[in-house]
């Protein structure tokens, strides 16, 4: 769908990035044939963590928005390019190649029959060989996703895929203010505590084309997920 009028856009792809030229030229092209596959009026826009490679140029040269995010952290990136996105729908995904951007009609078809929040289930969708460490996929995803649906009744069976789907208009009631990892299910949380309509899609996990270690550290972001949910829970009492 083009946009309905000058300056106005119906969806923005916001992608987290912190020194990923390796494969960020391919994630942006992956989105822009999808826009054209589904005649998607969108804008694309590269939350910049600082880089020090060449994943600024890349974007720029490739037509996408780079918005400059000094202040490191995911949940700092995201907030950044959210606070810039124009479209009525955002959908947000990692630029290490592991996500599959062909699903963005999937997403936004569920976005605009009226679902407010949208997230994959790579356990549903598949989990390539190798695309997750042993230690995410049995046990840090599971028990913490676990706790989440326990302690806020949430339907969400995997908190923390990175490719999801907002409509814009409900940021502000939610007040996102996690900088790191955590942001991933404080978006959850909040959208279930206010009683949005949310829908999960099968999402195929690939294997990155990274060549240097994640940025998620597991026993530290781990932590922070739980520290997160143990005070919204006080919170809410």
């Amino acid at each position: 769908m083009p946009p309905t009028s000058a300056g106005h856009l119906e969806l923005s792809i916001v992608l987290p990035c912190l020194n990923e030229a390796r494969t960020l030229a391919d994630c942006i092209r992956e989105v822009q044939q999808s826009f054209a596959e589904n005649a998607i009026g969108g804008e694309i826009i590269v939350a910049d963590n600082r880089s020090t490679d060449d994943s600024r140029s890349i974007a720029t040269e490739l037509g996408a928005i780079v918005v400059d995010v000094p202040r490191r952290g995911y949940g700092h990136a995201l907030l950044a390019g959210f606070d810039r996105a124009r479209g009525d729908y955002i959908i947000l995904g990692d630029c290490d190649g592991s996500y599959d951007f062909s699903d963005i009609g999937l997403f936004l078809d569920r976005l605009r029959a009226g679902f407010s929040f949208v997230i994959g289930d790579r356990f549903k969708g598949g989990i390539e060989p190798g695309a997750m460490p042993w230690l995410h996929r049995y046990v840090g995803n599971p028990v913490l996703s676990g706790c989440g649906r326990l302690l806020f009744r949430t339907p969400i069976r995997n908190f923390h895929c990175g490719l999801r789907g907002i409509h814009r208009s409900i940021l502000p009631s939610l007040s996102l203010r996690c900088g790191g990892m955590e942001l991933a299910s404080e978006m959850v949380i909040r959208a279930t505590q206010q009683k949005h309509l949310i829908a999960e899609i099968p999402t195929r996990l690939r294997r990155d084309g990274r060549s240097r270690r994640s940025h998620l550290r597991t026993w530290r972001d781990g932590w922070r997920h739980l520290s997160l949910m143990a005070t919204l829970t006080r919170s809410r009492g």
